[in-house]
């Protein structure tokens, strides 16, 4: 069985963070998002071969990522685009993935940016039971964010209907971007397109194959993360960190109160602060401030200002008079 990561996205919500970086290389903890992913296709011996699924900016900076990590599955495959408005879609990259790397074998799609709590294992294990086409499924818990996904709607685990981002949210069940593809239905990728349905979002595709054939949804109960905005990274970081904080033992920190869910990377250095709900990356220097739900890149210098909610670029300088920001 292979396996295929999408990280073919730019991330623009979460410029300038990821002006330069892929967002699947965030840091939770002391790994990234995209690590997670890799390490359970790593222990498990069904997967054999996992292509990173991306594009020309941020193929060096996987392939380098990927040379200094643990991990030994994963090899980058190149979609030819650098900028958004290149883009094929979802359902385009994977069609050329499949034609690129000739995949021949079942095959499971997932996000690289998607921090999920179930053991890919036992998503692998209901896989190979059905046989057929298979999705995860999470109950978000409004209609509001449910607009925002593929809504299921379920007979036991068989799906029954699906549809792509509704106006009206039937119900809060989503499908999150974690799929198996039997072998024949990669075939069917070039048939959805040349039909020219939507080659964006996989939810299309997986909509038009419930109305072909069999479908069945795997649901689970635990924390689900789809990492795409601001508030939804230090989400994700606030479940890893559960209340706690994090401090690299190569961070400096004085006179400073770092409350629940803060991130101190290697090389930061932390005076005067009071910090919660945030992210600070290695080599900065924050002194004088008040942080909260901030995020601040590697190599900046922020001093006497108040940040609520503020994504700061790499290397850059802000001396304030503690005004709010």
């Amino acid at each position: 069985m292979d396996a295929i990561v999408l990280a073919g996205g730019y991330a623009t919500r979460l410029w300038p963070i990821t002006k330069h970086r892929p967002k699947m290389v965030l840091p939770v903890g002391e790994e990234t998002v995209i690590d997670q992913v890799f390490s359970g296709l790593e222990a498990d011996d069904r997967i054999e071969d996992v292509y990173v699924s991306t594009n020309e900016r941020f193929a060096e900076e996987f392939e380098a990522h990927i040379e200094a990590s643990r991990f030994e599955k994963p090899r980058v495959s190149v979609e030819e685009t650098s900028e958004e408005d290149e883009k094929f879609g979802v359902v385009g990259a994977l069609a050329q993935l499949v034609e690129r790397e000739t995949l021949s074998e079942d095959t499971l799609v997932i996000a690289g940016d998607n921090l999920i709590s179930f053991d890919i294992s036992e998503f692998i294990d209901f896989f190979e039971t059905k046989g057929e086409p298979v999705l995860a499924a999470y109950d978000v818990g409004s209609y509001d964010r449910a607009s925002q996904y593929g809504i299921v709607d379920l007979e036991g685990d068989r799906v029954v209907g699906f549809e792509e981002k509704p106006e009206e949210p039937a119900s809060t069940l989503a499908s999150i971007a974690c799929y198996g593809f039997p072998a024949e239905d990669l075939d069917r990728l070039d048939e959805y397109l040349a039909d020219d349905n939507n080659p964006d979002e996989p939810g299309w595709f997986i909509q038009w194959l419930v109305e072909r054939g069999e479908v069945y949804a795997f649901t689970f109960d635990e924390a689900w993360y789809d990492i795409g905005t601001p508030e939804s990274y230090l989400d994700a970081v606030e479940w890893f960190l559960d209340g706690d904080s994090h401090i690299h033992p190569d961070a400096t920190v004085e006179n400073s109160t770092v409350g629940e869910n803060v991130h101190v990377m290697a090389g930061a250095h932390l005076d005067g602060v009071t910090a919660e709900r945030s992210v600070i990356f290695p080599d900065v220097t924050v002194t004088d401030c008040e942080l909260r739900g901030t995020i601040i890149d590697e190599g900046t210098h922020v001093e006497g200002i108040n940040l609520a909610g503020a994504l700061i670029g790499a290397h850059t300088r802000i001396n304030g008079d503690d005004s709010d920001a």
